[in-house]
């Protein structure tokens, strides 16, 4: 390998190593922005599933339900983002 293409391989490495860095901080930042993760819901055991309960009751606030603490956050944040009258449609309400 010549020195020019040496340092040309060098570069590359470089650019893709910032490349990646940035695409870190992006999901970082999705990440952070979503309703679960700033509002921090109450995370409990409802029967076989996980609840993420952001209210006093399920009545009053918004949850979410999953067969893990993940999948309960992803279900939260789909409610949160849901009309009411969608939420009443599909039992939730």
């Amino acid at each position: 390998m010549s020195d020019d293409s040496h340092v040309v391989a060098m570069r590359m490495q470089a650019a893709n190593a910032e490349s990646n860095a940035r695409i870190c901080e992006y999901d970082n930042a999705l990440d952070v922005a979503r309703p679960s993760m700033r509002l921090r819901p109450r995370l409990s055991i409802d029967g076989n599933q996980w609840c993420a309960l952001y209210g006093e009751n399920l009545q009053d606030g918004v949850a979410g339900f999953g067969d893990s603490p993940a999948a309960a956050y992803v279900d939260f944040d789909k409610a949160w983002a849901s009309p009411l009258r969608s939420l009443e449609a599909n039992g939730h309400g």
